[in-house]
């Protein structure tokens, strides 16, 4: 196989946008509609499912390494900061954050676990509204599980504790702030 130096060697975690943490299990060379092609093949085992991708695509699709320990650090940060949650339609935010979701971006996956994330003491989230939060935090999950070598529900119990740490701050803040305001 011959090209740019492979980017991935079978045993690497890759993330692939639209699905997550995978593992190149085995580099393959077939012949479609009369072409050679490379290929990367790529395990999922949560979804159980195997994938194959054209090397000269990894680029376009977005493929990529696990993130980098920064760009590790950064998401676990934004999940420390306050949610934010646009007044738009459902519908609308939904989107956004599917497309963040599938983008891939580790901070943007992050975002989308903050926003959504809903405290003991905080009202029930629809139907959807948790279908999406569970869909990025395992996401996330996955990456920072991959990346810190322990297993994904190890990894989900690190990001709620994260996030009910957070939700403790930003809801003490908000108690001392109308305190303020009622005072006035």
């Amino acid at each position: 196989m011959t090209t740019k130096a492979n980017a991935f060697d079978v045993g690497d975690y890759v993330v692939y946008p639209k699905h997550g943490v995978g593992r190149v299990i085995e580099l393959q060379e077939q012949d479609i509609a009369g072409m050679r092609l490379e290929l990367y093949v790529l395990r999922f085992e949560k979804e159980r499912m195997t994938l194959r991708v054209p090397v000269n695509k990894v680029e376009s699709i977005g493929m990529r390494k696990l993130s980098s320990d920064k760009t590790l650090r950064e998401a676990l940060d934004t999940l420390k900061g306050k949610p934010k949650v646009k007044r738009t339609m459902w519908s609308r935010r939904a989107q956004e954050y599917e497309a963040k979701i599938n983008s891939g971006d580790l901070v943007s996956i992050a975002e989308v676990t903050r926003d959504l994330f809903r405290a003991d003491d905080q009202p029930e989230q629809s139907y959807s509204e948790r279908q999406i939060f569970e869909a990025a935090t395992s996401r996330l999950a996955r990456e920072l599980a991959a990346m810190d070598q322990v297993d994904e529900p190890k990894a989900q119990e690190q990001i709620l504790e994260i996030l009910n740490a957070a939700a403790l701050i930003h809801n003490k803040a908000k108690e001392v702030k109308e305190a303020a305001e009622a005072a006035d």
